[in-house]
């Protein structure tokens, strides 16, 4: 089903696209974001908080940050959570809800065992405790996406992507700032104990939510011989997606569309300090005007995508997103100014959180409900590894061009993007109807 085209009327319109965050699985969404964002900061900032009040060496924290390396290989272990059903959740509650329900469990059990453990005294241990986190928060987030674009139809793709985007982001400020004011009252285990029990929300929300209908050929798959079992659930979700029309522009477009950002991004914070600004007009603009910003951004995403149809609303979010980092450059110019920061913020983060709708929507639409654990985590994974990889070589750059020029850069690599969206709407129109993605 296409998303609804622009230029339908206008009123009309507008109510149907707002009427779409009335759905009762919004809500869902919305607690499901929560809980795969809460456990993030746990084992990040939160967890570095605590390890320097500990003692621990710096050294000895930055490795830690190694024990987030689940995150960036979940697809590994993708195809599994897609097909293999688990022995009393898979019966009891169903195909995704059962492995939801279990990481949950895991999670939980991980934060508690990561609250009671002593980095003064045995590090390792915490070390174990964190790692084994990672993995149960980066198998829910597995679980959590496929559950979320098989319980939506197509047309609420966009909104579902700025809902969980809006749960993620309340889930990170609870463990992160949440965190560590109750850190400044309690101990650190009652502090990972509150945050243990914050993710009930999410599994509350998963038993109050129906079980979505499991195609038949994810059941027939669980019955085959061990390399039947491979073929379908690892080889099949390539090979579906390999032979799509335009295959190779779709890939190039998930790598390349939040290049601009990502390249911005990771300068930000050390161009504000060179401008003057201190740690705490930083976080106050930033971390916290900015968290509404990119909210907003992505409720607008929402509506913006029910209106514009899919592919037009991408073009828009896209050149919102170059038109943003510009603002950037304008900071250059005017220097330290706080008012001036909070409209560069707030247009950059805006502007963001409407291409991250619009991003996490497209992904959405590019997985067959027969594989759609372990499509998502592939496509999400190569976005990843993308942005990573090519916003590493932002600070050389900024440190060769200047920061106007730089910043002018990043604005620029958000094109390569752009430029393949008339091919992409061009292989859609060659593709057949039953290919799964059929934006407008």
């Amino acid at each position: 089903m296409a998303l609804p085209a622009a230029g339908s009327s206008t009123r009309g319109g507008w109510r149907r696209a707002l009427a779409v965050y009335a759905d009762r699985r919004m809500a869902t969404i919305l607690a499901l974001g929560f809980a795969s964002g809460l456990p993030l900061a746990l084992t990040g900032s939160t967890l570095s908080v605590w390890l320097s009040e500990a003692g621990v060496s710096k050294t000895t924290i930055g490795i830690f940050a190694l024990l987030t390396l689940p995150y960036a290989s979940k697809f590994l272990w993708a195809p599994a959570i897609d097909r293999l059903p688990l022995p009393w959740f898979s019966r009891r509650f169903g195909r995704r809800r059962g492995w939801t329900l279990a990481m949950q469990a895991l999670l939980a059990a991980a934060v508690l065992g990561l609250g009671a453990s002593d980095p003064r005294v045995a590090p390792l241990t915490t070390a174990v405790w964190a790692l084994a986190l990672s993995f149960a928060s980066a198998s829910q987030d597995v679980v959590i996406d496929a559950y979320r674009v098989e319980l939506l139809e197509e047309p609420q793709f966009a909104a579902g992507a700025a809902t969980v985007v809006a749960g993620y982001r309340l889930g990170m400020l609870v463990s992160g700032a949440g965190a560590l004011f109750l850190a400044e009252l309690v101990a650190w285990f009652w502090v990972y104990a509150a945050m243990a029990a914050a993710l009930g929300v999410g599994a509350l929300a998963v038993l109050l939510s129906p079980e979505p209908a499991a195609p038949a050929r994810a059941v027939q798959a669980t019955r085959r011989s061990l390399l039947g079992w491979f073929a379908e659930a690892v080889w099949s979700p390539l090979a579906d997606f390999l032979g799509r029309p335009g295959f190779l522009a779709v890939l190039a477009f998930v790598a390349l569309f939040k290049l601009g950002d990502a390249l911005a991004g990771v300068m930000t914070n050390p161009f504000l300090l060179e401008l003057g600004f201190s740690k705490a007009e930083i976080a106050s603009v930033v971390k916290g005007f900015g968290l509404a910003a990119t909210l907003a951004g992505g409720f607008i995403g929402g509506l913006m995508l029910a209106r514009a149809g899919l592919l037009r609303g991408l073009l828009l979010a896209g050149v919102l997103q170059m038109l943003s980092n510009l603002m950037f450059l304008a900071q250059a110019k005017v220097g330290h100014d706080l008012a001036f920061l909070a409209l560069t913020i707030a247009v950059e983060n805006a502007a963001g959180g409407i291409g991250t709708a619009a991003f996490v929507a497209f992904l959405s639409t590019l997985c067959r409900v027969e594989y759609t654990a372990t499509q998502y985590a592939l496509l999400s994974a190569l976005a990843a590894f993308a942005r990573t990889g090519l916003a590493s070589g932002s600070g050389w750059l900024a440190d060769s061009l200047g920061w106007p020029l730089f910043f002018a850069l990043s604005a620029l690599a958000a094109l390569p993007a752009l430029l393949l969206l008339p091919l992409l709407s061009r292989k859609q129109r060659e593709a057949s109807r039953t290919t799964p993605w059929q934006p407008n």
